[in-house]
């Protein structure tokens, strides 16, 4: 017979893991890159950008939809690096656990 006193004992434990967790990952950053690092953006664990840098050799006016191109390449870099963070983050919270794609919510 399972103990459910012990199950919910573990429950809480492993929810006060993940809740320290998310807030440690939201506080890390991640600099994602494109066109050979001629831009870059970094954003926290939450996904916000904090900070973004354009080479001045992209500042052509006639040019501005490759910078476009180039500055969301380098967000989805950045955003794929957060989510990799993410799902590091929360195996080590549970245990390497498996829920099935649940996520941090952030």
């Amino acid at each position: 017979m399972m103990n459910i006193q012990g199950l919910m004992k573990q429950a809480q434990m492993m929810q006060k893991k993940m809740q320290e967790t998310q807030a440690r990952l939201g506080d890390e950053e991640r600099t994602g890159q494109s066109g050979g690092g001629l831009v870059k953006v970094v954003l926290n664990g939450r996904s916000e950008a904090k900070q973004v840098s354009i080479d001045k050799s992209l500042m052509i006016e006639s040019e501005t939809d490759v910078l476009e191109d180039l500055l969301v390449a380098a967000i989805n870099d950045a955003h794929k690096q957060i989510e990799a963070m993410q799902e590091e983050g929360m195996k080590e919270a549970t245990g390497g656990m498996n829920f099935g794609g649940l996520k941090i919510p952030f």
